[in-house]
């Protein structure tokens, strides 16, 4: 019932937000864009009420996501506004990553048979991305570096929950990763190398597609073998 519910509000968010960006309403947009967080806050604490770690983790990393969110929809004429935002979601990444951690721990000793051409695959989009817009970073090569390397750790992190979960929490959580990395790509490419068309609807899109289904994925969350804190 509250998967229902919770979905059903962040559509109508989701919704508004992406009527905002193409329609370039400003007032609109700054209204809706705080509460996709929030809305993602509420379900992932009425619906586990933060029991374990893994939970803790991820409400946690919503928090700086939901700082991240504010900075970056304040930045215009801001360059520091940019870098806090960056800063808030590397945060955000490093408790996801904390998160499914736990995961493996769990059960360390499982192989995953696909993990290393996923590991090879996202190192490799990794690599190439950073490569593709170093020419357009300037100063903020090692900023941009750090960040691509937190969340490419973050998605191989994702994908090496195989085998510890049930796999509908896994195949939502491995999805959002992956979608995190898309909105996250899109948004360096816009930013540094050239104009996107409908950037903003594609940034967020994915973005709010990726943070929905992390939240989803740890409500859904159950363990194989325990051997950590649930």
């Amino acid at each position: 019932m509250k998967t229902k519910l919770y979905s059903f509000i962040f559509a109508i968010v989701y919704i508004i937000q992406l009527f905002a960006e193409t329609s370039g309403n400003i007032p609109l947009r700054n209204f809706s864009k705080p509460l996709i967080v929030i809305t993602l806050l509420m379900w992932l604490y009425s619906a586990t009420k933060l029991r374990g770690k893994f939970h803790k983790r991820i409400f946690t990393g919503l928090i700086f996501a939901f700082a991240g969110d504010v900075l970056l929809m304040l930045q215009d004429g801001r360059t520091s506004f940019f870098i806090y935002g960056l800063i808030a979601f590397l945060l955000c990444h490093i408790f996801y990553i904390r998160a499914f951690t736990l995961d493996h721990k769990s059960n360390p000793n499982y192989k995953i048979p696909f993990f290393l051409w996923a590991v090879g695959a996202l190192i490799i989009f990794c690599v190439g991305l950073f490569f593709y817009l170093q020419p357009f970073l300037g100063a903020t090569q090692f900023a941009v570096l750090f960040y691509a390397i937190i969340i490419t750790f973050m998605a191989i992190m994702a994908v090496n929950r195989y085998g510890k979960v049930n796999i509908f929490s896994y195949k939502l959580i491995l999805s959002g990763a992956l979608f995190f990395l898309l909105s996250d790509s899109a948004l360096a490419v816009n930013k540094f190398a050239f104009p996107i068309p409908q950037s903003g609807v594609l940034i967020m899109a994915t973005y709010m597609i990726a943070q929905y289904l992390i939240v989803y994925g740890t409500v859904e969350r159950k363990l194989i073998v325990t051997k950590t804190e649930i």
